[in-house]
């Protein structure tokens, strides 16, 4: 019986010699993942007060803003927005109709970017002064589209202010507003 236990166990040694070390594996994959973080669409104009310039009654003040720029962060896929930008009437003293210019009487053009970032096609709203617009009612500053991903857009504006004849002499005062969407 023992040589039967021993044929038995030294077949079972052998096989476990032919067979080696247990396999192990060749490849293997691991799922990972990560996040690209979107932020906000927002919008930087020049500090107040601007000071445009001196201008006697019937003439005209033409005076660069300051730098404005719009910061799209959303990380879209298909990136777009559109500024806008508007006028309150400038006033001073009492506000009467003769301390008053009106928002008609101030025209606005963006011209062409100063600087810009990201993939996107940007288009002024008024690309030269031929095209100024008065900003009695909103009107187009810039835009992007067809972007992909962050992108940004930095422009100038001008502003020519017709000052009325009847205008009295006065520190005049209003407020220009960028709005982005």
């Amino acid at each position: 019986m023992r040589i039967r236990h021993l044929a038995a166990a030294s077949l079972i040694l052998a096989a476990v010699a032919a067979a080696g070390p247990a396999g192990a594996a060749t490849s293997g994959s691991t799922t990972t993942t990560f996040i690209v973080s979107g932020g906000a669409l927002s919008i930087t104009v020049p500090s107040s007060p601007v000071a445009l310039g001196t201008a006697a009654p019937g003439g005209t003040i033409t005076s660069q803003l300051g730098a404005v720029q719009v910061t799209d962060l959303r990380a879209l896929l298909t990136a777009a927005w559109g500024a806008t930008v508007t006028s309150t009437s400038f006033t001073t003293g009492g506000g009467t109709p003769a301390e008053t210019v009106p928002n008609t009487a101030v025209a606005y053009w963006s011209g062409i970017a100063t600087a810009t970032t990201g993939t996107a096609t940007f288009t002024p709203g008024e690309a030269a002064a031929n095209n100024a617009v008065a900003l009695g009612a909103s009107q187009p500053a810039y835009s992007a589209s067809a972007g992909v991903g962050d992108n940004s857009a930095t422009w100038n504006p001008t502003l020519i202010v017709s000052v009325p004849a009847q205008a009295v002499a006065g520190t005049y005062s209003g407020t220009v507003t960028h709005s982005v969407a």
